[in-house]
């Protein structure tokens, strides 16, 4: 990714991304409350498990982007895409504790991939 492409990224994140400040609705500033408390997770690995329906699981891994009043946004390991989630379906989050990584380029660095086990995906709950 070149330079300007990155730039051009970042921009787009910082615009993504809620400002915090005293005017801020409280389900986002105090951790009582799921997205206040998912927020301070951003930038961290973790697999969010779904209720689709009333007996239907569904995962998804990736890295916590962001997070809004009643969503979050996975990087996803796949093709490095944004997955809009509904917060609502969400039932388990297992949040990694080994670090925290800011985009998919960061885990290719670390010389991570799904498949040799990397510096991300130590631990029972990646497979």
């Amino acid at each position: 990714m070149s330079e300007l492409d990155q730039e051009q990224r970042q921009e787009k994140i910082e615009d993504r991304n809620v400002n915090m400040n005293q005017n801020s609705p409280e389900i986002l500033t105090n951790t009582i409350y799921t997205p206040a408390f998912l927020r301070q997770q951003i930038g961290r690995l973790m697999r969010v498990e779904f209720l689709i329906g009333t007996n239907n699981m569904t995962d998804r891994i990736g890295i916590l982007e962001d997070v809004g009043a009643s969503y979050i946004l996975l990087r996803s390991f796949e093709n490095d895409s944004l997955i809009y989630c509904d917060i609502y379906s969400i039932k388990f989050i297992t949040i990694s504790t080994t670090g925290v990584y800011g985009t998919m380029n960061n885990f290719q660095n670390m010389g991570g991939t799904m498949n040799n086990g990397g510096p991300m995906m130590r631990g029972p709950m990646m497979y």
